[in-house]
């Protein structure tokens, strides 16, 4: 198989979207862009004349699965659709990734697929189509305006990129340097957004508490002034927001917390290590102290808060007592819930060359040893809410009929048995019950505003 075999003018897509948030919204903006072309998505279970793999660079599997998914393209009649790669394996590898599957027709990063529908048309007259450009331009002005979304709930891109330069992660390499969309695009989106039905709105970016711009005034405004005028607009009832970092949790952002009702009492702040020596060799900048305070004042601001973080298992170097210094953070925070990863090199960062790799078995055991501790804090913060009565927005069907699935103010999925109520709908519940991963909701007498 070869890149002439693809259709030359594909008619319907698909986009597949691996990894963060991020991805989610790069692949909802894809597809509405390709929407406009006059491209229909394909129904479910069909087979589409164009597949995008939007991927996720920052662990090696997540890369061995993309070319594992390339490696499945072609049909039993021997056809195949247009396969383009997009998102950060595509800006890590480039060209490489034609060179070692021969089937893909388009290569295009997170910053340059804007230009998709060009390198569509180039692939369908056979010639080379790969963009891995980091232009000055922002690719939001070459967008098409939001269309109507089918959830109640949005992701919303603020800014790209980072300049922190953990040394482990790739993301100032494959999404740039950062840079901030502008204070009215992204008003005017989220406004798109909320006038299609949407009633939550996630605030996106590698490091998103970094935002900065100017408000309509010409004033300098933190990510904490665009999220009190977002709360200014009726129709939109909650405001979400990750990931964010601690070296960006400032005090206004810290206050917000506590005084506007729209911002959702749950906090994503990752720390990666309890151990400030292994802090120091991920430049992370922070210390385990520092981010202890910040919790406390997050949590002195806004006492409900619920707290997720990321957490890395075998950096290299990693003893047992700095691993065992995780831990203890671990306990003293309490998470409601967490991400949690073993260190994963990735060629061209710094860890990646770094002495005193820690061997596999030995990540496997920390890594189940700190989920199990994981595991149990977010058992017992969802058994801690039953009881409790909580406005859910119900967001998606569940598995038996007139049962709905929403999401609590701290992120948990709630699940109800509601025939008389509709996705979108935020409605007051009791929670009943409490299971690992979710909670059972009753609903109460009124349907919330």
């Amino acid at each position: 198989m070869n890149r002439n075999d693809a259709p030359k003018t594909p008619a319907t897509f698909h986009v597949k979207s691996f990894g963060c948030q991020m991805n989610v919204y790069d692949g909802e903006r894809m597809a509405e862009m390709l929407g406009e072309r006059g491209m229909t998505a394909a129904a479910e279970g069909a087979e589409a004349d164009l597949v995008i793999l939007n991927t996720c660079h920052i662990r090696e599997k997540a890369v061995d699965k993309v070319y594992s998914d390339i490696g499945r393209m072609t049909r039993e009649d021997g056809s195949r659709p247009m396969i383009a790669v997009a998102g950060c394996v595509a800006q890590a590898e480039g060209s490489e990734i034609q060179r070692r599957a021969r089937n893909v027709d388009i290569v295009v990063g997170p910053q340059a697929y804007h230009r998709l529908p060009d390198l569509i048309d180039k692939a369908g007259r056979g010639e080379a189509a790969v963009d891995t450009d980091m232009p000055l331009a922002s690719k939001f002005g070459a967008l098409p305006a939001r269309t109507k979304q089918a959830r109640p709930t949005a992701f919303l891109t603020i800014m790209e990129g980072c300049d922190k330069f953990c040394t482990y992660c790739v993301v100032p390499y494959t999404r740039g340097a950062e840079i901030s969309r502008t204070w009215s695009a992204i008003l005017d989106e989220a406004k798109a957004l909320i006038d299609g039905g949407v009633r939550e709105i996630t605030l996106l970016g590698q490091n998103v508490n970094a935002w900065e711009g100017q408000d309509d005034k010409g004033r300098t405004q933190g990510m904490d002034g665009l999220v009190r005028e977002l709360a200014k607009i009726d129709a939109l009832k909650r405001i979400r927001y990750t990931t964010s970092h601690p070296n960006d949790m400032n005090d206004g952002l810290i206050a917000a917390h506590g005084d506007e009702p729209k911002l959702m009492p749950f906090l994503h702040l990752p720390v990666q290590s309890g151990n400030d020596r292994v802090l120091k060799a991920m430049n992370r900048s922070h210390s385990a102290d520092s981010y202890l305070r910040i919790i406390d004042r997050v949590r002195e601001a806004r006492p409900d808060i619920a707290l997720s973080g990321d957490f890395i298992v075998g950096f290299p170097g990693e003893t047992d007592a700095e691993f065992e210094d995780t831990l203890k953070i671990v306990e003293q925070v309490r998470y409601a819930q967490c991400y949690s990863f073993k260190y994963s090199p990735r060629p061209g960062t710094p860890a990646a060359d770094m002495d005193h790799q820690i061997p596999a078995a030995l990540m496997d055991e920390r890594l189940a040893r700190l989920q199990a501790v994981i595991n149990r804090h977010q058992a017992e913060f969802n058994a801690a809410t039953v009881g409790r009565r909580t406005e859910i927005l119900l967001e998606r069907k569940g598995r038996h009929p007139g049962q709905l699935i929403g999401k609590s103010p701290w992120l948990q999925s709630v699940v109800v048995t509601a025939p008389d109520l509709s996705i979108g709908d935020m409605v007051e519940v009791d929670i009943i019950s409490a299971g690992p991963n979710s909670l059972a909701g009753q609903p109460s007498r009124r349907k919330a505003a």
